[in-house]
């Protein structure tokens, strides 16, 4: 159920060079959402109509946080934004990972229960696999392994996985961790899993999908698009998929309404 509530901003802080994060005093959106889900966040500036999609990070009883990076206007304005201003915001939105479902379509493939998942993130998609983890810990028996690729040394959120995940790194310029992406961190420490998650640009997606194939695992993507209406209307944020969407009957699939979270062999990256 998706509805719209003006709420309170209990926290706002900088967590890298230009990230930030909010935590979101709810009524009723952060105890319907789940992860892999967003929320629609609203400009107080009426020049700007259009919300902005941002992924959930945590979720904690009434509480939502929020991850994001300044791409423009309107995220430069959230960033500005103080302890006890509000903000209007639409959710919990998207198809988010339904980890009971998941894990019984993996040991349909597989003729097992998953005892190892890998959940790759990269840049701002490093986010929202951080209540995943936590889900992953604490209800499920499989072990979460988290391989977070960064541009440098900023490795925001790192610590907070280390409370539900065995954590690897893997930096672009080598200043921590692998150098390189999480791919060449899965390899060069000898990681394995049963399922595969992953949130980031779509040249990781795509490599980590092509990976995901080659090594016969089941992998679940969360893909970034340019959203408007952010509730499967206008489709805007349509990405290709392998089989004719019912709502379209062309071969396309809505990033907010079937996804973000997709089986990846369901969509092309």
């Amino acid at each position: 159920m998706s509805v719209r509530e003006n709420v309170e901003i209990t926290k706002a802080a900088r967590l890298a060079d230009g990230v930030f994060e909010m935590w979101l005093k709810t009524e009723i959106i952060a105890r319907e959402s789940k992860p892999g889900q967003f929320i629609s966040v609203y400009s107080n500036d009426g020049s700007r109509l259009l919300p902005r999609p941002i992924s959930i990070c945590r979720i904690d009883e009434d509480l939502l946080r929020i991850v994001y990076r300044v791409a423009g206007k309107g995220t430069l304005e959230f960033s500005q934004m103080k302890e006890g201003e509000r903000l209007n915001i639409q959710g919990p939105l998207g198809n988010g990972y339904d980890l009971p479902a998941i894990f019984e379509q993996v040991e349909n493939v597989t003729g097992k229960k998953p005892e190892k998942a890998i959940l790759f993130g990269g840049g701002i998609g490093v986010p929202p696999m951080l209540e995943l983890a936590k889900a992953i810990s604490e209800k499920t028996d499989c072990k979460a392994q988290a391989v977070m690729g960064y541009r440098d040394s900023q490795m925001f959120l790192k610590e907070e996985f280390e409370s539900y995940a065995d954590v690897t790194v893997a930096t672009e310029d080598g200043s921590a961790g692998v150098k390189g992406n999480v791919l060449d961190a899965v390899k060069e420490c000898n990681i394995t899993g049963d399922v595969i998650f992953a949130c980031g640009p779509a040249p990781m997606l795509r490599a980590v999908k092509a990976y995901a194939a080659g090594q016969g695992i089941e992998a679940y993507v969360s893909l970034e698009e340019k959203m408007a209406c952010g509730i499967g209307a206008c489709l805007a944020c349509v990405c290709k998929s392998t089989e004719k969407d019912g709502h379209s009957q062309v071969h396309n699939k809505r990033v907010c309404k079937e996804g973000p979270v997709f089986n990846a062999k369901e969509v092309e990256i």
